[in-house]
């Protein structure tokens, strides 16, 4: 019972609420009961005003969590921003640390991303998006449709935590050899699964199709750049549903031009947050580098929809209100995002970690 009181007394702002989070949300927020108050915009330090007399700020992938937003939301005693999501790399946990905790939705469907990554692959490799746009119009020609067997390819998967290791099975069941790279290798699913881990620079060299499942911080911003193309074979795949500026981009389309780059799948894209998820059709795209991509017939790109999975959405909205719960009723914090070890602790409010 007294739970329950302090759970409908909490508040949280939903910064860049969409007609689908709302509906989720609502249905599973029927068994917590917290009083949510949706806000189309994105959060930034202008909007960051909107959670006046909340407890709570619910943020995503392309809220602007940086030093100004905070601040002004230490003014207004948030004591929690909770991501509806696994990254966090725009949030500027520097300055909220001691000021207002940051938790997380560590692993809401890794098979839904790890899925659209390998749908990716294959739509690239057997052109799929241009032959049902030529069979639409009657042309039933499969001349420049020609693509390759995945069977006894290799695979780099960079990144193995759950996420790159569901699509590193997956492309396994293809057939294909399976290259891994990851700072902390997992040498026990190597093993189990008939894969191994390398080098960078040997992954690069050695693979075929390039899929990217690492985090982005300082050690992995532009790891895909105009040096490590270079390394790479020629007409390589290259799949990227991790975040958008693990890739320079201006890198990337000189690799497209030069034939060095052979497909490449974006479900993410640097500047993203401008265009994903709104509709452009009737506007013009001011961003040249975007607007360059969307001219290569070898480029596909999807608008964050990875993770767009009934599961995975259900996943996410039940993990952000029991993050909150958690906090305000049992005074823990589930998935918290260390400032010290960037990962997930579970802490209590004075930031002792269990």
């Amino acid at each position: 019972m007294m739970e329950n009181t302090v759970i409908k007394k909490i508040k949280v702002a939903f910064f860049d609420a969409k007609k689908y989070d709302i509906e989720i949300f609502n249905e599973v927020n029927k068994n917590y009961g917290f009083d949510i108050k949706y806000i189309e915009s994105h959060l930034n330090s202008e909007m960051a005003l909107m959670a006046k007399d909340c407890n709570v700020v619910c943020a995503f992938v392309n809220d602007i969590v940086d030093k100004k937003t905070i601040k002004v939301l230490t003014k207004l005693k948030i004591g929690l921003i909770a991501l509806r999501c696994s990254g966090y790399n725009n949030i500027d946990l520097k300055t909220a640390y001691k000021r207002i905790h940051v938790v997380r939705v560590p692993a809401y469907s890794p098979y839904a991303i790890a899925e659209h990554a390998v749908a990716m692959i294959l739509t690239l490799n057997r052109k799929i998006h241009r032959a049902y746009y030529r069979t639409k119009e009657g042309n039933f020609s499969i001349d420049g449709l020609l693509g390759f067997n995945m069977y006894g390819k290799v695979a780099g998967i960079i990144g193995t935590g759950r996420i790159g290791k569901e699509t590193a099975k997956i492309l396994k069941g293809f057939g294909m050899d399976i290259l891994l790279y990851d700072k902390y290798p997992d040498e026990n699913f190597a093993k189990e699964n008939k894969m191994k881990y390398v080098e960078l620079d040997y992954l690069l060299k050695n693979s075929d199709i390039i899929s990217l499942h690492c985090p982005l911080n300082d050690e992995t911003f532009h790891l895909i750049n105009h040096k490590t193309i270079k390394l790479m074979k020629k007409s390589v795949m290259i799949i990227n549903t991790g975040r958008g500026s693990l890739i320079n981009t201006k890198d990337l389309i000189d690799g497209l031009k030069s034939g060095k780059i052979g497909y490449a799948g974006l479900d993410v894209y640097e500047e993203e947050d401008k265009y994903f998820f709104e509709d452009y059709s009737t506007k013009v795209i001011s961003d040249d580098i975007l607007a360059r991509l969307l001219t290569f017939p070898n480029v596909l790109i999807t608008s964050h929809q990875a993770y767009f999975t009934k599961e995975a959405v259900h996943n996410i909205a039940h993990d952000t209100l029991e993050n909150i719960r958690s906090y305000f009723a049992e005074n823990r914090l589930e998935n918290e995002i260390c400032y010290f070890c960037g990962k997930d602790c579970i802490k209590d409010k004075k930031g002792r970690c269990f």
